[in-house]
C-alpha cells in the first residue's frame, strides 16, 4: 500500500518536528496525566482519559475536569479506597454514554486490580508475550478478564456502559481509546507518558479515529471501508514500513492537522500550509 517510504518518513519525521511537543497537548485528554506526579496516579488517569476520550473536545476536557476534581489529590488512593461513600460522590457524574455508575463499576474492577497486582500494568502483563505479533492478544485478554469479573458477580450480566469502555478487540473494534492509553503508557517521548517498561513499542496498534483514518486514507495507508480492526492493523502495518520499531511514533503529530487545524477533508485556508497538501490534492 505504502509507496515512496523514503518520501512519506520525510514528511512524517517534520510533522512529528512541528506538533510532538508538551505544549501542544491541549487540548488532548493526554493533559491530564500530566496534572499529576506520581506514577500511580497518572496510571489511573491516563486509563480513564482514554476511555471517556470520546465526542467533541471541549465535553471530553469538561467532564474529565469534573470527574478528576471528585477524585481529590490521589487518584490511585481514590480507587484502592473505594467504597460505597466514593460511589455517591460519582452518582450525577455523566459523559455521554457513560454515567457515574458505569464509571463506579470500572473503579471496583480497577480497586480489585491494583490491591492483587500493585500497578494496571502488572495485571496487563498476564496477558503479554514478546511472541506475539501485536499487542491484541494481551489487549483482549485485559478487557475479558475484567469483564468475566464484572459477569461473575452479576449473574452473567454486563452492563452495555461498562461495556462501552472496555471495549473487546474480539468483537473487531478498532479499539481506538485503548490503544491510544496503550501508547500513553508505553511510548516515552516529550508527549507520551512512558509508565510502562515492560512492553515493546514495536507491538502497539496506531489508535485509529475519524481524523487518523481520513489522513492514513489520504496517505494510502489502508484501502477499506470500515474503520474497524483489521483497518487499524492494516494502517500499523503500515507505519510499520515507515518506522518498524515504533509504529505510533507520528500518531499525536498526525492527529493534530484534524483535531487542531480543523481538517474535515474539505477545502479550506489552512490547506495551502499543510504538509499533506500534495498528497491531498493527488488523493
Amino acid at each position: 500500500m505504502v509507496e515512496n517510504t523514503k518520501e512519506i518518513k520525510q514528511l512524517l519525521e517534520k510533522l512529528y518536528k512541528k506538533y510532538n511537543h508538551k505544549k501542544n497537548i491541549a487540548p488532548d485528554p493526554l493533559q491530564f496525566i500530566y496534572k499529576y506526579k506520581k506514577p500511580a496516579d497518572m496510571e489511573i488517569v491516563a486509563l480513564l482519559s482514554a476511555m471517556l476520550a470520546y465526542g467533541r473536545v471541549q465535553q471530553i476536557e469538561k467532564s474529565l475536569t469534573d470527574l478528576f476534581t471528585r477524585f481529590g489529590q490521589s487518584p490511585f488512593d481514590f480507587v484502592v479506597n473505594f467504597n460505597k461513600a466514593k460511589r455517591r460522590t460519582l452518582t450525577d457524574f455523566k459523559h455521554r454514554f457513560n454515567t457515574g455508575d458505569d464509571i463506579s463499576d470500572l473503579l471496583i474492577l480497577l480497586k480489585k486490580v491494583l490491591n492483587k497486582y500493585g500497578s494496571v500494568e502488572k495485571f496487563f502483563l498476564i496477558g503479554y508475550s514478546s511472541k506475539d505479533e501485536n499487542i491484541l492478544p494481551a489487549l483482549t485478554m485485559f478487557c475479558h478478564k475484567l469483564i468475566d469479573e464484572y459477569a461473575s458477580k452479576h449473574k452473567g450480566q454486563i452492563s452495555p456502559g461498562l461495556k462501552y469502555l472496555l471495549t473487546d478487540p474480539a468483537k473487531a473494534s478498532a479499539c481506538k481509546r485503548l490503544n491510544l492509553f496503550l501508547r500513553w503508557m508505553v511510548r516515552d517521548d516529550d508527549v507520551d507518558a512512558g509508565l510502562w517498561e515492560n512492553v515493546d513499542k514495536a507491538k502497539l496498534i496506531v489508535p485509529i479515529d475519524i481524523h487518523m483514518s481520513r489522513l492514513c486514507k489520504i496517505l494510502n495507508f489502508y484501502d477499506r471501508k470500515s474503520v474497524d480492526l483489521k483497518a487499524a492493523v492494516e494502517i500499523t502495518q503500515s507505519f510499520k514500513k515507515i518506522n518498524s520499531a515504533d509504529p505510533a511514533k507520528y500518531d499525536f503529530a498526525l492527529s493534530r492537522i484534524g483535531i487542531v487545524e480543523n481538517c474535515n477533508g474539505q477545502l479550506t485556508a489552512y490547506c495551502e500550509n499543510c504538509e499533506l497538501n500534495y498528497i491531498c490534492k493527488n488523493h
